[in-house]
């Protein structure tokens, strides 16, 4: 007892001193790792020793430091003078994230800029960032269980050339005050912005109330949600009448919507779920509510990561204002546990789909099912042949094996290449031990990107059979990449040869007289084809 007494007296007169409480700022297993030089930016945050809390932000500095582009940049300051400072000035800093919060030792934040302390009435600023787009609102995610450090930005550049808007991320590497944390991604976050989602505020009356709306699919926890009127359904279509779909409010927040806009934006939602509910094959009228292209490419995107949260978690999707589009779209994110980094829900697995996983998380007792939409699109003969032709599209440009696995040898090359996965390895050193939820668990980083790679392999192949894509059949003359040839293809093939800029370009199609180049003979041999069909 009397030893009690004298720790916690202990602690009480350490309560006073500024660093009295740092150890709870879950510091890695190894805080002495040294930093010499590095090829990503660096980023200093100083809290002062101030516990960083997951729902009320604290005032803390940061700096970057970032070189530009193939640059070193250096840790020691008064060796290496004159260094470019990205960004330097006060945040309100909190931690964020659910289970990449709960599960994980290394922990996420969210970060705004600030142009003074908090306690000084500090006021959020617009900052650009690491060559990203002035905001106010941004994220360091902390790739923990995703030892691969890459699956949120694989997300990210895979469906970028796809999506209407998709956030941007720059990996570097951190410390807390003075402390080496690891490899973070700084990131934009699903948000209203002019580099972002440009939506406006909405009003209160007229085509003004109409948007913009950000909402998300996500659990309850302690935010204030909207419940659908209609439940998940099994693999069959019967519903589960005891288990919701629950709506988060993301921007406006809650508390800054009218009551007019609550009923405006949730009697959008009533529409959009009673058009696809009552689809029962036949004419469809669900196309007046969401952006039937959009929702496809969502559901590529995550198929492709076979990602156990699609559709049911962190379900990102906004609306504009009427006179703009009135349809419901779709965002990629929170997707650090897909790409086979799942051991529960058949997450590992390359052969099945995740829009029917509400058979196994229903029998798993699991709260939160994916939402009937997906089935019901997927019943769809117009949607599943929408879904077929964009799939052969993106396989035949971004998708194809080999620039998608140069897309992820190049983002592992951005890690190793002069030590930052290293670095982070011995500040968590995870390599062959179990990490939460991990399938497979690798030896080391490079074992880690082999099995990544051959996951992806085998999801593809199975992918390409399910949506009837032959990659050895490449269709020359298809230079747009829609699946169809048309006149498009020859409007294409002559801007492409004219200007020669691939942007939305298949390549490989613009040689349709197969000499091995592409020419103006190509020209007459699609003219000929449109013609004659040979």
């Amino acid at each position: 007892m009397k030893r009690l007494l004298l720790f916690l007296l202990a602690l009480i007169s350490l309560a006073g001193t500024a660093n009295a409480w740092s150890w709870w700022n879950y510091p890695p297993d190894n805080e002495d790792v040294q930093l010499n030089s590095t090829n990503l930016p660096i980023v200093w945050l100083d809290v002062d020793g101030q516990v960083i809390d997951r729902y009320e932000r604290i005032t803390a500095r940061m700096k970057i430091i970032h070189n530009g582009d193939g640059q070193l940049n250096y840790a020691d300051t008064i060796r290496h003078p004159g260094q470019t400072i990205d960004y330097e000035g006060y945040v309100a800093l909190r931690y964020r994230g659910s289970s990449s919060f709960n599960a994980s030792d290394k922990k996420p934040y969210s970060f705004r800029p600030l142009d003074k302390p908090l306690e000084e009435g500090g006021d959020k600023k617009k900052v650009k960032i690491l060559g990203m787009g002035k905001d106010n609102n941004w994220a360091l995610l902390a790739p923990y269980a995703d030892k691969s450090m890459m699956r949120d930005l694989l997300a990210f550049e895979v469906s970028r050339p796809w999506m209407e808007y998709t956030p941007q991320g720059r990996y570097c590497e951190l410390f807390l005050d003075g402390t080496y944390y690891g490899v973070f991604i700084l990131t934009e976050v699903v948000s209203k912005g002019k580099h972002r989602l440009n939506l406006p505020d909405p009003g209160t009356e007229g085509d003004d109330i109409t948007g913009g709306y950000i909402m998300e699919v996500n659990r309850t926890e302690d935010e204030v949600v909207y419940t659908s009127k209609y439940h998940p359904v099994s693999n069959s279509g019967k519903p589960y009448n005891n288990q919701y779909i629950n709506f988060q409010y993301k921007s406006p927040d809650y508390e800054e919507l009218t009551q007019e806009q609550v009923d405006y934006i949730t009697g959008q939602i009533d529409k959009m779920e009673r058009s696809l509910w009552n689809y029962w094959g036949g004419a469809s009228t669900y196309g007046a509510y969401l952006d039937i292209e959009n929702f496809v490419d969502y559901q590529i995107a995550m198929e492709l990561g076979h990602n156990v949260d699609a559709y049911r978690l962190s379900g990102k999707f906004f609306k504009r204002r009427d006179s703009e589009d009135q349809r419901f779209k779709m965002v990629v994110w929170d997707m650090n546990l897909a790409y086979g980094n799942s051991d529960y829900y058949q997450g590992w697995r390359t052969d099945t789909w995740v829009y029917q996983n509400n058979n196994i998380l229903n029998n798993e007792g699991d709260p939160q099912l994916v939402p009937f939409w997906w089935y019901k699109l997927n019943t769809d003969p117009n949607y599943t042949a929408a879904l077929k032709t964009r799939w052969a599209q993106y396989r035949r440009a971004n998708l194809r094996e080999d620039r998608l696995m140069a897309t992820v040898d190049s983002l592992a090359n951005v890690l190793t290449a002069n030590g930052a996965e290293q670095r982070n390895s011995e500040a968590w050193p995870r390599w062959g031990e179990y990490v939460w939820p991990n399938y497979y668990i690798a030896d080391d980083y490079a074992d880690e990107v082999d099995y990544l790679k051959q996951w992806l392999h085998d999801r593809i192949a199975w992918m390409d059979t399910k949506l009837e894509y032959d990659p050895n059949a490449l269709e020359r003359g298809d230079v747009n990449g829609d699946g169809v040839v048309t006149i498009d293809d020859l409007t294409a093939l002559i801007d492409y040869l004219t200007s020669g800029v691939e942007v939305g370009i298949v390549v490989d199609a613009t040689d349709c007289d197969q000499d091995g180049e592409s020419s103006i003979s190509d020209v007459t041999a699609l003219i000929d084809y449109l013609l004659t069909g040979t």
